[in-house]
């Protein structure tokens, strides 16, 4: 399985007529892959709608990345749409593929930049840590690797709430069992943004 994460930039007032595009687009009879969620930006830059969608073979998401190139109308934004990424992922390996059904609450994207060579021990290093972490890990969504673009991963976790999150959070850092042991030497660059369930799947 592969992943693409589209985010697609738009006035804050034109999100809800985004999303339902950009749901609308990926479950087009013509469209290939699988959408898994569709999400608004709560915490982090605003007026985004992140789109993420599985591919089990890689010409798929090819296909379906020129498509999306060759629209005048991409992710049917009808115009609203300022800027649109998209960004093809693998899974961590060792991972289960990514799992949407029945979580609700706040979704966070966690994306770190590696420094080169970095993702070998990032992948060392959280494979060791999810069962000792397993109370926090339990929230992961999934973690990927980007396949294009400056080496990096994203991760999206699912949490109740804010205050859950932060609680998990604490606790395992008290305990030593978060962040994976060498993890954050591999860290370029790290940013979180907060995202509520718009459309598709996730929405729970």
């Amino acid at each position: 399985m592969l992943y693409e994460l589209a985010s697609l930039s738009c006035h804050l007032l034109a999100v809800g007529k985004v999303a339902q595009g950009a749901a609308a687009w990926a479950e087009d009879p013509a469209a290939g892959g699988t959408l898994l969620g569709c999400w608004r930006t709560e915490i982090g830059p605003l007026g985004r709608v992140i789109v993420l969608r599985g591919y089990s073979q890689p010409e798929d998401m090819t296909v379906e990345r020129r498509r999306a190139l060759m629209s005048e109308d991409p992710f049917r934004g009808g115009g609203a749409i300022t800027a649109l990424e998209m960004d093809s992922y693998a899974p961590f390996p060792f991972l289960p593929e990514a799992r949407l059904d029945g979580r609700g609450g706040i979704f966070e994207f966690r994306t770190y930049r590696l420094k080169p060579g970095g993702l070998p021990p990032t992948l060392a290093a959280w494979e060791a840590a999810m069962e000792p972490a397993r109370e926090y890990t339990q929230h992961l969504v999934v973690n990927l690797y980007a396949l294009d673009g400056p080496p990096r991963i994203t991760h999206i976790w699912a949490f109740d709430s804010l205050e859950q999150r932060a609680r998990l959070r604490e606790a395992h850092y008290a305990n030593g069992t978060w962040p994976p042991k060498g993890g954050p030497d591999q860290i370029a660059e790290a940013v979180s943004v907060i995202a509520l369930p718009m459309a598709g799947p996730a929405k729970g």
